[in-house]
């Protein structure tokens, strides 16, 4: 059912946001005449939500059910294999909700921006993206989080590296023109409202008395009103989300990426964050539920598939008898596909020759490959879980393509 197609009683209400006009001039010049001749914008102001009561309608419960249900028993199986779980979905996040944000890059881009090379920026920006949901993820959802997850994010933007870790102290808009909030499609509140907005957000997204998935949608949802920071919000406010979900016990292990299925249908999810500021939490929230519970399904998928593929590895290489440092490579490989060959000498502790020789026979048999031209410091990736990264993002992607509800 489309958010069209819902009738009346199909909503969650939740209070519209206010408005509120305030100055505006240029602080650089640049733009049409028009852009320069403005003097006022309408801003959009989020209603606190600290103590928000929702009843939520009884179908949308339901979805939100299903959707916790899902992801307690992802993060309940396969417990050997959590670790090497919970760090594949963690990049599947990352590397998704940048997606969102436009920035683009291969897999084995990223792998190689996860051993230093900036060579691709989209890449690096997704590393960044995983560094700042993993501190969400293992700190306290406050202040001090946020705004550290943020400093993480951007702090390597030449750009933005000045106001990294703080919040915005400009006015900033949402598309429209570069230079002025002249045509934009949404204006969050002034800068002087973020500080105890944010503080109001921090009081709901720590309740206890809320349930989960809807607490994690209205949570981003209200984050990408108040738009704090003046770049990176989308990508922190899911950090936020996926921080909920840890918070409230839901998933004590993995992160879901959710943002795979809800970049498949970005006008969907934009759409649902426009219904929200008019008063309606049923479509953020539904597709929140939706993409985590078919993003948590498809998961599974791939805790089986990652659970597989040291015997098959093992049959591939020969059978390398166990203690050797092929065989001890082999069984690292799911927890850290990506290396070099000094990491593999530090980290099995093995002589310099011994880990080459075993990276030469896992490349001689098809199971790693090279992912940088380098001649010294060659990064190696695992073939199977890097291939396996990108697949879980393209059945999350399809799944929510073809869920038409």
């Amino acid at each position: 059912m489309t958010t069209g197609a819902r009738d009346s009683a199909s909503r969650l209400a939740v209070p519209a946001h206010g408005s509120r006009e305030v100055a505006w001039r240029q602080a650089h010049r640049g733009g049409t005449a028009d852009d320069r001749r403005l003097r006022a914008v309408v801003t959009s102001v989020p209603p606190e939500i600290a103590e928000l009561d929702l009843l939520v309608p009884a179908a949308l419960a339901a979805e939100c059910d299903e959707a916790v249900r899902a992801i307690a028993a992802l993060d309940a199986t396969r417990g050997d294999h959590l670790r090497p779980l919970a760090t594949l979905l963690l990049r599947a996040e990352s590397v998704a909700s940048s997606k969102i944000e436009h920035e683009e890059a291969s897999i084995e881009d990223y792998a190689r921006a996860l051993h230093g090379s900036r060579a691709n920026a989209s890449a690096t920006s997704m590393v960044a993206a995983g560094g700042a949901v993993d501190h969400l993820l293992d700190g306290a959802i406050d202040v001090d989080g946020i705004t550290g997850a943020h400093r993480l994010l951007m702090s390597a933007d030449p750009s933005e590296a000045a106001y990294a870790g703080r919040w915005r102290d400009m006015q900033n808009w949402i598309g429209g023109s570069n230079h002025s909030p002249r045509g934009a499609l949404y204006v969050p509140p002034p800068a002087a409202l973020v500080e105890p907005l944010m503080a109001d957000l921090v009081r709901f997204a720590t309740r206890v008395d809320v349930p989960v998935v809807l607490q994690a949608a209205v949570a981003h949802a209200q984050f990408e009103s108040i738009h704090p920071f003046t770049d990176g919000n989308g990508r922190i406010g899911r950090a936020v989300a996926a921080a909920v979900v840890r918070y409230r016990g839901v998933a004590r292990h993995v992160v879901i990426p959710t943002a795979s299925a809800l970049v498949a249908r970005r006008e969907r999810y934009f759409a649902a964050l426009d219904a929200y500021r008019a008063g309606d939490a049923w479509p953020v929230v539904s597709a929140f539920a939706r993409s985590a519970r078919i993003a948590a399904e498809e998961a599974h998928r791939t805790a089986d598939l990652l659970a597989a593929m040291p015997a098959r590895w093992h049959e591939r290489a020969g059978r390398p008898r166990a203690g050797t440092a092929a065989a001890r490579l082999v069984d690292d490989l799911v927890a850290e596909p990506i290396f070099t060959t000094e990491d593999v000498e530090h980290r099995l502790r093995m002589p310099g020759a011994s880990a080459y020789r075993a990276v030469e026979r896992l490349v001689s048999a098809g199971i790693v490959r090279p992912l940088t031209d380098r001649t010294r410091g060659q990064v190696w990736g695992a073939g199977d879980v890097l291939d396996e990264l990108d697949d879980l993002g393209v059945r999350i992607g399809d799944r929510a393509r073809r869920d038409r509800l």
